[in-house]
């Protein structure tokens, strides 16, 4: 029971902690912490549009960390196909 209320609680304060990173750093996509630039991917990533297809591809051509070019690589796919 109290691991149950535990494992809720935890959970719920991480989606808090979550969105709140990703309201707080929506522009923090060229930030020189990865943490924040994942934030801002996140935030991007519900606003298709095409300023933010060429808002992501200068940043892919910017951003040296593969785990985040890989992301930005599929967000960019994602509202290309959306927007066509």
């Amino acid at each position: 029971m109290w691991f149950a209320v535990g494992l809720a609680t935890g959970f719920a304060a991480g989606l808090y902690w979550w969105t709140h990173e990703q309201q707080s750093n929506q522009m923090a996509l060229y930030h020189r912490q990865p943490r924040r630039r994942l934030a801002a991917l996140g935030y991007i990533s519900g606003r298709p549009s095409a300023e933010s297809v060429i808002m992501l591809r200068e940043y892919m051509s910017w951003e040296r960390n593969p785990v985040l070019r890989r992301r930005a690589r599929r967000l960019l796919t994602r509202f290309e196909n959306a927007l066509a």
